[in-house]
């Protein structure tokens, strides 16, 4: 699989496009009106190693439903992400057999490494 999970309306997100310069082969999913399936999670998971590595504990939903103070397991994660596409840590790219989570600069760098290699 080629692809990378974004959301349009996030800055950060299309800004790391821009700087990514994703080869023709990739496939853009907008998470928010293009939900990500149990599939395609379970798909992530399997090369992340986790749903809680796929999780974003700074989605403001954190934070309201007070979640930090949960004892979350790997079903609860999971069922957050299919939930509500706020709470998928982005951009997720998946480069055949790698992926890379989020934005720091190191994720980014590596991302880049992989797809122009």
């Amino acid at each position: 699989m080629k692809k990378i999970f974004h959301l349009s309306t996030c800055n950060t997100c299309q800004r790391i496009l821009k700087e990514l310069d994703l080869p023709g082969t990739f496939e853009k999913q907008d998470i928010k009106s293009d939900e990500i399936t149990a599939k395609q999670l379970d798909h992530m998971k399997a090369l992340a190693g986790s749903y809680e590595a796929l999780f974003s504990k700074r989605a403001k939903l954190y934070q309201e439903r007070g979640l930090k103070n949960e004892s979350l397991s790997e079903e609860d994660y999971k069922q957050l992400i299919l939930e509500h596409y706020t709470f998928l840590k982005r951009p997720v790219l998946v480069n055949d057999d790698e992926i890379f989570i989020g934005n720091s600069k190191k994720v980014v760098a590596a991302a880049k490494n992989s797809l122009h290699a």
